[in-house]
């Protein structure tokens, strides 16, 4: 009897240091392999999706009455500049983190006339001069803009105002 406590106590050990393995692995995973796929031309420049269809599974269960437009963030060079261009209807701005963890989101509510905001690594020096600074908890991870535009003629509106749209290292916009 008292050897099969000690081989339950060693499985019950196993599954729970495999399930914490596990929870903490399978994110960030995820995001390398998103950030992988979205960062094909590069990180640190926003990449406008085509319009969304049935077929369409670039990110998980995208809306057809969104456009989006994604910039896989790398903060190795310093900090990263983001700026969302004006939008008439509904739009927001959301930042993800290596691990899935979504840390920051900004909106038309909040930001009527666009936003811009300097992204840096959580600890790290605050440049000067920037007007809203935002603290990354990983280096690497994904900024995400909706846009609403349910109809062809309010996409195409929306794939006009996001060239106007600013992801950049500091550094590229400086040198």
């Amino acid at each position: 009897m008292e050897r099969w406590r000690k081989y339950v106590w060693s499985a019950i050990a196993a599954a729970i240091i495999a399930h914490l393995a596990f929870v903490y692995a399978v994110p960030r995973v995820m995001m390398n392999v998103a950030i992988t796929r979205l960062g094909v031309g590069g990180v640190n420049h926003w990449q406008f999706a085509p319009r969304v269809t049935e077929a369409s599974r670039t990110i998980v269960r995208p809306s057809p009455d969104f456009a989006y437009s994604a910039c896989p963030y790398d903060l190795a060079d310093g900090p990263v500049v983001m700026a969302v261009a004006p939008w008439d209807a509904y739009w927001s701005l959301s930042l993800y983190a290596d691990s899935s963890d979504n840390f920051f989101v900004i909106d038309d509510r909040e930001a009527r006339y666009g936003a811009e905001i300097t992204l840096v690594r959580r600890g790290h020096a605050h440049p000067e001069g920037a007007s809203m600074v935002v603290e990354s908890p990983s280096r690497r991870g994904i900024a995400l803009i909706r846009r609403l535009a349910p109809t062809r003629d309010a996409y195409d509106a929306a794939a006009q105002v996001a060239r106007a749209d600013v992801c950049a290292s500091v550094a590229a916009l400086t040198g």
